[in-house]
Parts: structure tokens; C-alpha cells; sequence
């Protein structure tokens, strides 16, 4: 352990390894939950089941609870026969079979961690995922204890009209004193963190779906008044995720309805418990003056998401918080097949990669990288991570990959079948995709043990007088010594022109499961360039050919989407490495470049494709190279992005007048190609003399929706000068300060201003009346964009952005260690880093000797400072 965090009392470390199973189920659980002013009493009756049929002790959870009452089969217990320590509840001499009563006070309204039981705002909700729901009530909170829960909710009528949980309602009851109560069932055995309560003033938006089957469910969607308008995208996205669930898995919706609630303080995007589904506002709410492109791709995503877990992760759960990617990784997939489907496939498939590549593979090389399986935790909060999540994701995708589409659909419905109402681990989910094809995935079992990304190291050869083309593929992963089973689909190009092989496809897949092996392509009249990783078709770093003709003829023939993409990428950090190094610059990337700008027949595809690699994307390649200079980065690209916008200025202009769209806003995949790529020809244009002021100025004055407004105000704020800057700022808040949504936007293009100045001015917006340090969707949208989006003013060279970053992991820690727990990754990379090193390394020092520091800040930083 780091000397500087070495203290008595240092959180405990628990492994994998010592998984037991739990010694008591409880079959059915029954709760009133009373909400006053100030206060919540929680009566609960847990049917409790030892599993070897014996009397022995009971362990409970419970932490900070306020014990009323205790009693076992109606009998109250005497202090000696029970212990409570502030976070367990020690029962002693149990009965084998016997119901436990307990009444316990908790305060909603002093919650500031946002899990358990709180108050947002006027609004009474949960989040009881990972670890919160004993913060409401003594139970074994651990995902492999399963109950039917049977809840009554009581409120003032007035205050509380609205009274939700799980499952079906059962009866509605108008009690004394204005007070009223709801009856709330759930026949679907669930752990506690898939419990949910909602209590509050909310309107309602009402629609219903037919299953494949006949039945007719309620769909309803519950959102402050003034948000009613907004709800129209959300729900149509329900009802596309349960017909394609339906039409793809074969999964019906299992209960007569399904609830979303839309909540403003939320520490995640939002929450599968069952039936009743709790969204942050920013994931749900949509509108064209509120919700970007983007944002409208994300609710549909993200709704999709949650309704999914109704199967992977509800109907068939985790058995402990190590298996977390089973659900979350499983259903990553799900959505993103689901938004192909319902969207652009190859433009999907490019964004998850970007993300995966930029995100993912620098945690992957960071401190906190693990298996998508971990061995280990302190704080469970922390392993919510893009490892589980985003590569837990492609893990999943590789077996449909290897499997096929229909071999792994038939895993995937045996293994609902085979484990319907049990907690189960990554083991069973792969045994079962194992036995619905009949292939050995002993080898593939490796990605989720295995942390890091694998590296393949591919080198060709060609035999002319035989006709023979021959690839050598060696894989490395760090410094593990056991191979993995990499699916490599790759793809061939004849005088420019993709090869059909024997299966009908321009594609064939091959499957690397040694360190090195060697694949044989015959009957190649002239060598080929070799498309490879085609679809991205695994999580990997890829070494191989990168000449210029090559890289051409990749972006001018390919036919895969994530390859000509890739080539270009790949094409253009060549460059920017020429232009870092002062050599003269490649013409044929200009002519590659040229040539697509030209022949455009899908503006979204063609934004992608000549957008130059992000400045985190090239820190993530620099890193692994020997240490990242962001400024040195930055130089690069303006200086790159200036030469092409001199190059092709009139195409630009054209494009940016042409691409205007002249009626109403639509989310369509036409409509927003076409903004994304006239938004990338206004930042293009940028880098031009007053170009961005003009422009800038024209788009944001005649914006009718929130995508086109942000496009120029970011332009104007990033490129424009000082009085452009400040008058846009200031015209964009007095026209949407009451839409806390687009306020978060106007404090995250402030915090992204690439100078070191943002730092003053995010350090100032702290103590403006827009800002909420209780709001996680506040903080992540100002101090989250600043230290994990602008790398230029967060790495400012005086430090300031390190200090004003530790500050605010500080003042967060104890009121809300998740979101702090977060906020602290920009810091703890600090190795891979040519500048700032000690300067950030002191600044999590800072952090760790804080007395009482929460376990999540603790681990991260522990970790950090202790490799």
C-alpha cells in the first residue's frame, strides 16, 4: 500500500475467490414504507429460509438504520439476542424457517449519496444498485438472495399523489389526515438492488403495447408538469425496444405495465428495476430546443438499454457483483445491434469503436484496469466501469461473431430458459452459448479473466509464382502467457476491387488462437491489400502495413465501413506526426481526402470519416509510445485542420451553405447526416481568418433546434474572439435559463474552451446560481467536461486545473463518494503524462490523506498512487 494512504482502519479488499453462497434465502418479503415530513418509517416482514435447514446466526445489512422495533414470528427480541453495529444486524440463535419483523426510521431528505431511499427536490425516489438498498431496511443485500416483494407505500395525498414501485398495483386506499396508500406486487423474484419507489407530484404521459401474444401493457411515463411535451421520443423508443425484443430474442414483456420516471438528480443515466424504470432526466426528456442529435440517439439507446435488462439482468441476474458484465456488458450489446437496427449500422458501429478506442483502452492501460470479470474490489460503485460495460460489450459481440447470428441467438434464449429466475455468473452465460452451438469456448472463456488489450502484430507476404498470399498473425497481451480466441475477420482487395471468397461474402472470418499462427490465401492473381479487423471484429491494438498506397486504397475500395474509417484515422496521425515533426506533409493524404469530400453519397458516413482523430485518441496512441504532450497534440491537429481548411475552402463553404436543412427538425439518420457533416465543414472553416465569427454567428442566430444552436456557440467560444464569445454566452443563457438541461450544455462548452483560461472560468462558474454541487448531472457537465475534456486547460502548466479538480473530489467525498470516485480518473493517469507528473501525483496525495475519506475515493486513489 502507498505510505501516504497507509492508515488504521483501511477498507477491507473483497476477492472473488471467497464467493459464498448465502447461508438464509427469503422467499417473500413484505413492506410499508411511510413517508413523512423529515422522515420515512419502514416496516418490513422477511420470510427468511436457512438453506441447510439449521439454527445459526444471521448477518443482515443495514447501514445507518434508526431500530424501532425487531421481532421474529411476532415476538419481539430482547437486546441480547440481537447486535447492531451502525452497518450489520447480528441475529443470534435464528430458527431455520421464520418471518422477521423489523421497523426502522430513515431521513430521505438528508441523503445526499443519492443511493438508498432520497429526496430530489420535491420528489421521493431510490437507487438501491449497487449496494443502497440498506440504507432502507435490514436485508442480505446481495444480488443472489431472490424474493417476491409484496409493497405498500403511504404519503400525504397532496404532497405525494403519485405512489410507485414494482410489479402490478394491487389497490389504492384513501386514508386519515389527507394521507393515501398503494398497494404494489411483484411476482418476478428479484435481488434488492432491482427494488424501486417513487413518491411525488408528477404528471403522467399514457400509451400501451400488444405483445406478440395478444396481451395489452400500460406504458407510462411520469415527469414533472412542465416536462409533458417532451416525452413523445422516449416512449416510441419503448416501443420499438419491446417490439425488436420480441422480433429478435423472441422476449415478451412479463408484466401489465411498464413505468419510467424521469428524475433531475441522478447519480447514473438511469436504472432497470423492475417494471419500474428510474432515468435521469437527460436520458429521457427530448425535444428539439432541448435535446441535441446526439441526445436523441442516446434516449432512444438508453431506454432501449433499461428495457432490455428486463431479461438480461432481471430474469436472469448476477450471482455476485464480479459478474456485473453478465447484465451490463450482455445488454450493451443488445442496444447497440437494437440502434443499428433502427439507425445507420456502419455509423454505430464507427461510434462505439471511437468511444471504445479513446475511453476504454486508456483505462485498460490505466491504474484501475481489470478483467471484464474482476477478481477484486473495496468499493463495487467503482467497477461500473467502460471495461464492463463497453468491452464487457464486445466480449459479447465476438461470440456472435465466432457463433453466428442464429447459433447465438439460440444460446442466448437457451441460457433465459436454462436460468430464468436465478443469479448466475459469465460462466453459465458462455456455457450456455457453448451448448447451443456445439462449439468449444473453453479458450474464449480467457477475455473475461484477462485485463489489458491484446495486441495483434499481423505481417504479409505474397508468392507470385503461386498464387499464394500469406498473413502472419502473432497476439501479445501484456504479460500473460496464455493465447486468447481473437476473431479476425479480414477482407481482400483485388486491383482495387473487394475479393468474393467461396462464402458468397467480402468477408471471412478467422480465428487466432495460438501466439502466432499463419492463414493461406490462394488463386490471387496480383497481391491485394489486406482489409483487416473488418467491423472491428475484436477489442484489440492493431500492428500492421500502413503505407500511404496502402491506406489509399483502403479509404478509396473498401467496402466495410469501420475499415475505410480506420484507414483514414490511421492516414491522418501519419500526417499529424509529419506535421509535429516539421517534414513535408504527405499530398496523397490531401488527394484521399479531396476524394471523399467530393464523392459524398452519405454525409454521416463522410463526417466520420474526415473528422481527424480526437486529441484524446492520440494521447491514448502517444501513452503507449513513450508519454503524452498534450499541447503538442493540439498544436498538430490545428495546424493540420488549418491546412485543409485552406485547401478545400470552397468545398467547405459549399457544403455548409448546401447542407442547410430548410424545414422542420427532424431526428432522422438524413437529417442528422447532414448536420454532422455541415458542422464539421463550420469547424473546418474556423481555422480561417474570421471565418468563425461569421459563420458561427449566422448558424446560432438562425438555429431552430438545440444541435445547430450548440454547433455555433461552441464554434463562437472556442475560435471566436473575446466580445463574439461572451454576447453569444450570455444570449443562449437568458434564452434558456429555466431548461436545466441546456444549461448543463452552456457549462460544458465553457468548461471545453481549449485555453488555459478555462480554468478561471470554470473555477468561477462554481458560484454561479446555475450550478449545483448536489446535482451530479451539474458536476459532470462543468468539472466533468473540464478535466476529462479539455485537455489543454486541465493540464494547465501551473497545475491550477489539478487543484481546482482534487477541490472538487474534496468537497464531494463524503456527501457523494460515487460521483467523486469519478471525477478523480483525469488525475489518476497521471504516469502517462511528459508534464504535470508530480504536480498531479501530489494532488491525489492531498486527496488520499483527507481523514474519513470515503471507500470509493480511497480505492481509486490507492490504486493510483500504488502502481
Amino acid at each position: 500500500m502507498n505510505a501516504a494512504m497507509a492508515r488504521e482502519g483501511s477498507p477491507s479488499v473483497i476477492y472473488r475467490k471467497d464467493y459464498q453462497a448465502p447461508r438464509f434465502q427469503v422467499p417473500t418479503v413484505a413492506m410499508t414504507i411511510a413517508i413523512f415530513p423529515g422522515y420515512t418509517r419502514v416496516s418490513s416482514q422477511l420470510q427468511l429460509q436457512r438453506s441447510d435447514g439449521s439454527v445459526g446466526d444471521l448477518c443482515l445489512d443495514g447501514e445507518s438504520l434508526q431500530l424501532e422495533a425487531i421481532a421474529i414470528d411476532g415476538v419481539d427480541l430482547s437486546p441480547d439476542a440481537y447486535d447492531y453495529n451502525g452497518s450489520q444486524l447480528t441475529l443470534k440463535q435464528v430458527p431455520a424457517s421464520c418471518t422477521l419483523q423489523t421497523t426502522v426510521i430513515i431521513h430521505p431528505e438528508d441523503n445526499t449519496s443519492l443511493e438508498g431511499l432520497y429526496k430530489s427536490r420535491t420528489l421521493y425516489c431510490t437507487q438501491c444498485e449497487a449496494e443502497g438498498f440498506r440504507k432502507i431496511t435490514f436485508f442480505p443485500d446481495r444480488p443472489d438472495v431472490l424474493s417476491v416483494f409484496t409493497v405498500t407505500l403511504e404519503a400525504d395525498a397532496s404532497t405525494c399523489p403519485v405512489l410507485l414501485s414494482n410489479g402490478n398495483l394491487q389497490s389504492t386506499t384513501t386514508l386519515d389526515d389527507g394521507r393515501h396508500q398503494a398497494v404494489w406486487h411483484d411476482p418476478w423474484p428479484k435481488p434488492s438492488y432491482l427494488f424501486a419507489l417513487v413518491a411525488g407530484d408528477l404528471a403522467r404521459v399514457d400509451d400501451s403495447f400488444v405483445t406478440a401474444s395478444g396481451r395489452e401493457v400500460a406504458l407510462h411515463i411520469y415527469v414533472e408538469a412542465k416536462d409533458l411535451a417532451y416525452c413523445d421520443h422516449a416512449m416510441a423508443s419503448l416501443k420499438h425496444s419491446m417490439r425488436w425484443d420480441e422480433t429478435v430474442y423472441g422476449l415478451e414483456y412479463d408484466l401489465d405495465l411498464f413505468n419510467i420516471v424521469a428524475v433531475d438528480d441522478f447519480n447514473m443515466g438511469a436504472m432497470e428495476n423492475k417494471s419500474l424504470n428510474i432515468f435521469n432526466t437527460s436520458c429521457v426528456l427530448a425535444a428539439p430546443d432541448i435535446t441535441t442529435d446526439a441526445g436523441y440517439q442516446r434516449v432512444e439507446a438508453i431506454v432501449a438499454h433499461e428495457y432490455f435488462h428486463n431479461y438480461s439482468g432481471n430474469r436472469v441476474t448476477c450471482r455476485d457483483w464480479f459478474q456485473l458484465s453478465l447484465k451490463e456488458g450482455f445488454t450493451v450489446f443488445r442496444d447497440a445491434e437494437f440502434s443499428a437496427d433502427m439507425n445507420s449500422r456502419g455509423v454505430k458501429r464507427v461510434e462505439d469503436v471511437t468511444f471504445l478506442r479513446t475511453h476504454q483502452f486508456a483505462e485498460d492501460a490505466g491504474p484501475m484496469a481489470h478483467p471484464v470479470r474482476p477478481d477484486s474490489f473495496i468499493e463495487i460503485s467503482n467497477f461500473y466501469t467502460l471495461t464492463v460495460y463497453e468491452k464487457g460489450a464486445e466480449v459479447v459481440r465476438m461470440l456472435h461473431t465466432l457463433l453466428g447470428h442464429d447459433d447465438f441467438i439460440a444460446g442466448a434464449q437457451l441460457y433465459f430458459k436454462r436460468h430464468d429466475g436465478q443469479a448466475v455468473t459469465c460462466d453459465d452465460f458462455v456455457t450456455a452459448m457453448a451448448d447451443a452451438s456445439g462449439r468449444d469456448l473453453s479458450q474464449f472463456r480467457r477475455w473475461y479473466a484477462q485485463s489489458g488489450t491484446p495486441e495483434l502484430t499481423i505481417e504479409e507476404a505474397y508468392d507470385a509464382a503461386q498464387g499464394r498470399y500469406t498473413l502472419t498473425v502473432r497476439q501479445r497481451n501484456g504479460d500473460y502467457s496464455e493465447p486468447l480466441h481473437i476473431p479476425l475477420a479480414v477482407g481482400l482487395l483485388e486491383n482495387g476491387q473487394p475479393k468474393v471468397f467461396d462464402n458468397g461474402s467480402s468477408t471471412v472470418l478467422l480465428e487466432v488462437t495460438e501466439a502466432q499462427q499463419q492463414f493461406d490465401f490462394d488463386n490471387l492473381s496480383s497481391r491485394p491489400v489486406p482489409s483487416l479487423l473488418r467491423g472491428f471484429s475484436a477489442p484489440v491494438r492493431l500492428k500492421a502495413e500502413e503505407s500511404s498506397s496502402h491506406l489509399q486504397a483502403l479509404i478509396a475500395g473498401d467496402d466495410d465501413d469501420f475499415v475505410r474509417w480506420d484507414a483514414f484515422q490511421r492516414y491522418a496521425t501519419q500526417v499529424l506526426g509529419q506535421v509535429a515533426a516539421g517534414d513535408t506533409l504527405d499530398e496523397g493524404f490531401f488527394s484521399a481526402f479531396g476524394s471523399a469530400l467530393t464523392a459524398i453519397k452519405d454525409p454521416a458516413v463522410t463526417a466520420q470519416l474526415l473528422a481527424l482523430p480526437s486529441e484524446e485518441y492520440l494521447a491514448d496512441l502517444a501513452a503507449a509510445s513513450g508519454g503524452v504532450d498534450v499541447f503538442a497534440i493540439r498544436n498538430a491537429r490545428e495546424q493540420l485542420k488549418l491546412a485543409i481548411a485552406q485547401r478545400f475552402e470552397d468545398r467547405w463553404r459549399a457544403l455548409f451553405a448546401d447542407l442547410a436543412i430548410t424545414g422542420p427538425y427532424e431526428p432522422s439518420g438524413p437529417q442528422i447526416g447532414a448536420r454532422s457533416l455541415r458542422h464539421l465543414a463550420l469547424d473546418y472553416l474556423a481555422h480561417l481568418p474570421d471565418a468563425a465569427v461569421a459563420d458561427a454567428t449566422a448558424l446560432f442566430a438562425s438555429a431552430d433546434n438545440l444541435t445547430d444552436r450548440l454547433a455555433g456557440l461552441r464554434t463562437l467560444v472556442h475560435y471566436g474572439h473575446r466580445e463574439a464569445r461572451e454576447s453569444a454566452l450570455t444570449q443562449f443563457f437568458n434564452d434558456w435559463h429555466n431548461e436545466a438541461l441546456v444549461v448543463n450544455q452552456w457549462l460544458s462548452v465553457q468548461a471545453g474552451r481549449p485555453a488555459a483560461a478555462a480554468c478561471d472560468e470554470v473555477a468561477a462558474l462554481m458560484d454561479h446560481p446555475s450550478f449545483d454541487w448536489r446535482n451530479p448531472n451539474k458536476v459532470r457537465a462543468l468539472l466533468g467536461a473540464f478535466s476529462a475534456g479539455n485537455p489543454t486547460g486541465f493540464h494547465r502548466t501551473d497545475g491550477a486545473g489539478y487543484r481546482l479538480l482534487a477541490d472538487a473530489v474534496i468537497r464531494l467525498q463524503a456527501s457523494n463518494p460515487q460521483i467523486a470516485a469519478r471525477l478523480c480518473s483525469p488525475l489518476t493517469r497521471y504516469r502517462r503524462y511528459q508534464h504535470g507528473v508530480e504536480l498531479m501525483r501530489s494532488e491525489l496525495e492531498r486527496i488520499g490523506n483527507v481523514e474519513g475519506l470515503s471507500r470509493d475515493v480511497y480505492e481509486v486513489v490507492d490504486r493510483s498512487l500504488s502502481q
